[in-house]
């Protein structure tokens, strides 16, 4: 569901030799020769809360090379040599995507203002909220026609080659294709929307900022992520392993999920055929990942182990350190329930209205919660703050009411962040939000910020166009 908050971003396009520069960007066309060229100048609000500089600019030629745009690794590189301008690499990142994915080309100088209410390290996303908002404003600014799902996966592309940061495309499909106070259900394979979900208005959702700064680029997130990836390639090595002893002269053999080869039906052959060729962990139904392959996963492995045995984990975003160990079972299991528990949940919200209903949500919630952390993605201030929606649902006023909050779970890419809370539409629910508020302040010192409402994605939103009138010479 997407947030309130939300990030605008304003863009104005001007021949070069009508672009005011500032006086360094000056200074350097002249330094070059004094002929005007295209220029990209960003201006970012809100930056001294976030600790980077609040304009940069470039050359927009520093994203060519011999007629052609720059790699994504050279353009990484670049956007990496300063800290405190790394931050636009999200902005100028999208005018080089729709570069090399698209064939544009941008022959005029750009400005760009951009304007997030979305909080930053909240596990919210805000990077997604940029991304999508600067690309929306650049595609109609030069009449690029983009679909919001295309515009999403294009933006999931900056994110993960300029920035560098691997993370799935959920967050720019919210951002692009979400609806205010309705849920989005996708398909992440790699990007399909399903439907836009009425939320019951007896149901309603809240977030509570943990204080601790998350961030999808950090290491944490990108080790999980390699530990799934190299479950779904053990998996597959494991089911490949299976099939080819079905195949072998001993027709009577024992095989390694407790079935004799010539007891294997059809069935069950097909199964394992699909499962050898496993594109998304998610597709692998619970029961079979428990049946077959849960005991057969380590806990954890070394890189260089790893690397010896099956070469690769084939993620193109993430890359195995051999000189460090990764968690395997609990990131591999993680998406295999998830996907079950997130289609239980959809079941859920259009059944009849009753405690059970609001307790099974709850419930869901809390169990994807303890799921995420077990992968090492956990903090103790989100804990915290799903401890304290549990002591406030089990407490005896709460009991005696019928209850007002069910449940809560990390959201975001976990590492910190907020934590979602479900619970019953009512004032004594949102009553028992600012307790929490209040209790985890009197505990951390830190005053919680708390998410509530719901506003329109960019595709929904749309875009304004302002012109400017000449007066007319008499």
């Amino acid at each position: 569901m997407p947030i309130r908050e939300a990030c605008h971003v304003a863009i104005q396009i001007s021949h070069p030799s009508k672009h005011k520069l500032w006086k360094h960007a000056q200074a350097r066309q002249e330094i070059n020769g004094g002929t005007p060229t295209p220029v990209l100048q960003i201006v970012s609000f809100g930056s001294e809360l976030s600790n980077r500089g609040p304009t940069f600019d470039m050359d927009l030629s520093d994203l060519m090379d011999g007629g052609q745009p720059i790699s994504y690794e050279k353009a990484r590189a670049y956007f990496a040599r300063d800290p405190s301008q790394k931050w636009a690499a999200y902005v100028a990142g999208t005018i080089l995507v729709l570069m090399r994915e698209l064939g544009a080309r941008f022959d005029n100088s750009i400005s760009i203002l951009v304007h997030s209410g979305v909080p930053e390290g909240k596990g919210v996303s805000s990077s997604a909220a940029v991304e999508v908002a600067t690309m929306s404003a650049v595609a109609a600014a030069h009449g690029l026609n983009i679909t919001p799902k295309d515009l999403a996966l294009l933006c999931q592309k900056v994110e993960n080659h300029v920035v560098g940061a691997p993370c799935g495309v959920m967050d720019q499909m919210a951002s692009a294709c979400g609806e205010a106070n309705k849920l989005l259900a996708m398909v992440c394979q790699p990007a399909e929307v399903l439907g836009l979900i009425d939320i019951p208005p007896h149901v309603q959702f809240w977030g509570i900022d943990s204080g601790i700064r998350h961030s999808v680029g950090g290491t944490d997130y990108g080790s999980v992520r390699i530990g799934a990836f190299m479950g779904r390639k053990m998996i597959k090595s494991t089911a490949s392993s299976v099939l080819s002893k079905t195949s072998s002269e001993d027709g009577s053999q024992q095989l390694g999920n407790g079935l004799n080869s010539e007891e294997m039906e059809d069935g069950a052959k097909q199964l394992l055929e699909a499962e050898a060729t496993l594109d998304y962990l998610c597709n692998l139904p619970p029961h079979r990942f428990e049946a077959v392959y849960g005991t057969k996963l380590p806990e954890s492995i070394a890189g260089k182990e790893f690397l010896e045995k099956y070469v690769g984990h084939d993620d193109t975003v993430t890359v195995i350190d051999e000189n460090r160990s990764y968690g395997v079972k609990a990131p591999t299991r993680h998406p295999i329930y998830e996907n079950f528990r997130v289609k239980t949940f959809k079941a859920l919200l259009t059944a009849a209205t009753s405690d059970d209903q609001l307790a099974s949500l709850g419930e869901l919630m809390y169990q994807c919660h303890y799921s995420y952390s077990a992968c090492g993605l956990g903090t103790t201030g989100t804990d915290r703050l799903v401890e304290l929606v549990q002591e406030m649902q089990h407490s005896e006023l709460s009991q005696s009411e019928g209850g007002t909050l069910y449940g809560a779970k990390i959201t975001g890419g976990g590492s910190g962040g907020a934590v979602c809370i479900v619970g019953r539409n009512c004032l004594r629910s949102s009553e028992q939000i600012l307790q929490i508020q209040q209790k985890y302040k009197d505990a951390t010192g830190f005053l919680p910020y708390v998410f509530e409402g719901s506003s329109p994605g960019a595709g929904k939103f749309g875009y304004l166009k302002i012109c400017r009138r000449i007066p007319s010479q008499n």
